[in-house]
């Protein structure tokens, strides 16, 4: 994570003092695809050739990539088209969906000890420095995968899938954590990913648990140390389906 020391001051109830402080910094990246531009998009300026393989990947472009290579501010991406023609996005996070994803089939299951794992690794020391990023995680059986702080939510998710597509891991036996929203862009990206699982400490939508459980992914939101909630495909997290009860009266809205 790339950060400048910018000058600042602090203003505490009464006392004012001059201090200097960690910033994140952004850079503007065009991103091309088979020599056509696909989007312009502001991120953090680390692990650019995963920003541009993941971004293919995650806006359901491409399945996989065959090269990515960065010439200062663009980023170039080589990939077998899923669309037969590239189409140009506009600026920012991504696009929103074009329809709902192909479903996600993974026979992973993990444990809610593996759930817990996952939540306090995506709490990021960046964000703490800094207030200004989020983070993705990305976790298989074995462990931590790849991690990545951002600006921008969107960012981190390509980030982590462009590493996974780049070292050739199985993105199936793969789960993501995720500090941001779950709305339906956001679910889909990890759709098109062909993640199984979902793990945020924020909150999603409608449309996002609708996509989630359209395309077969487990959505966990609100995830802290000791609780979260599963929206959609409880069977992929062991035991839960078992344990689970009716509210009683008092519990419900």
């Amino acid at each position: 994570m790339v950060m400048d020391m910018l000058p600042a001051i602090r203003v505490d109830g009464d006392e004012v003092v001059r201090i200097t402080e960690p910033v994140i910094r952004e850079e503007r990246y065009l991103i091309y695809l088979n020599d056509q531009l696909l989007a312009e998009q502001i991120a953090s300026p680390d692990q650019r050739e995963e920003l541009g393989a993941g971004f293919v990947i995650c806006e359901g472009l491409a399945e996989h990539v065959e090269g990515v290579s960065v010439d200062r501010n663009e980023i170039w991406v080589e990939a077998e088209s899923r669309l037969g023609i590239e189409r140009e996005f506009r600026s920012g996070g991504g696009c929103g969906i074009r329809g709902v994803p192909k479903p996600v089939h993974s026979s992973l299951c993990i444990s809610p000890e593996q759930v817990r794992r996952i939540t306090r690794e995506i709490e990021s020391e960046t964000w703490k420095k800094t207030g200004g990023v989020h983070c993705s995680v990305l976790f298989s059986d074995e462990g931590l995968v790849v991690k990545s702080c951002d600006i921008g939510r969107h960012n981190t998710v390509d980030k982590v899938v462009g590493h996974a597509e780049l070292q050739g891991i199985d993105r199936g036996n793969c789960f993501i954590g995720c500090t941001g929203r779950q709305p339906a862009g956001m679910v889909a990206k990890s759709a098109n990913a062909g993640i199984p699982i979902i793990v945020s400490r924020a909150a999603s939508t409608s449309a996002g648990i609708l996509t989630a459980d359209q395309t077969g992914i487990t959505l966990i939101c609100f995830s802290r140390q000791n609780r979260f909630t599963i929206y959609t495909n409880p069977q992929r997290i062991e035991g839960i389906v078992r344990a689970v009860r009716e509210p009683r009266e008092d519990e419900k809205l």
